[in-house]
C-alpha cells in the first residue's frame, strides 16, 4: 500500500458548505446525498473546517436541537489534511494517530480537491476500489 497515493483512492468532488449554513439543512443534505462529511469553506474557497456525521452524534447527545444554528458552531476547525501525492499508508497513519475518519485532500493552488475516508481505504484494501467514487465514508 506504500506505493499507492491518496489521489488514486480519494473521493471527489467534495460537498462544500459555508460556515454560516444552517446546521439542520446541512444534516438533511448529508442524508439526502448519503455522505458522512462536508467541507466548510469561506467565501474565498479557503478551507475553514469539516462537519461530519460524528459531529451530529455529539450534537444529539447534548440535546440535539440545531434549529437556527450554523455549521460554524459544530464544525471541526483543527484539521489534519493530506495532499493527493501523499502515500495512503501515511494518510492511514494520520487517521489512526488523530482518531479521525475523514481527511480533506488539499492542493496548494486548487484548495480542497477531495476527501479521503476510512471507507475509501477499506474499499481499496478489499479490492473493490472504484475510480472517482462518490463520498461514502
Amino acid at each position: 500500500m506504500e506505493d499507492v497515493f491518496v489521489g488514486r483512492i480519494m473521493s471527489s468532488p467534495v460537498t462544500t458548505v459555508a460556515a454560516d449554513a444552517n446546521a439542520k439543512a446541512v444534516a438533511k443534505r448529508m442524508l439526502d446525498e448519503n455522505i458522512s462529511s462536508v467541507v466548510v469553506a469561506g467565501a474565498d474557497g479557503e478551507l475553514s473546517g469539516i462537519l461530519t456525521s460524528t459531529d451530529f452524534v455529539e450534537i444529539a447527545a447534548e440535546g440535539g436541537d440545531t434549529t437556527g444554528l450554523s455549521v460554524s458552531e459544530f464544525m471541526t476547525t483543527e484539521l489534519i489534511t493530506v495532499t493527493a501525492n501523499d502515500a495512503v499508508e501515511t494518510a492511514a497513519s494520520l487517521m489512526l494517530d488523530h482518531g479521525v475518519h475523514h481527511l480533506p485532500v488539499v492542493d496548494e493552488t486548487e484548495g480542497v480537491v477531495g476527501m479521503l475516508t476510512t471507507t475509501d481505504i477499506t474499499a481499496y484494501v478489499s479490492g473493490i476500489e472504484e475510480s472517482a467514487a462518490p463520498i461514502l465514508g
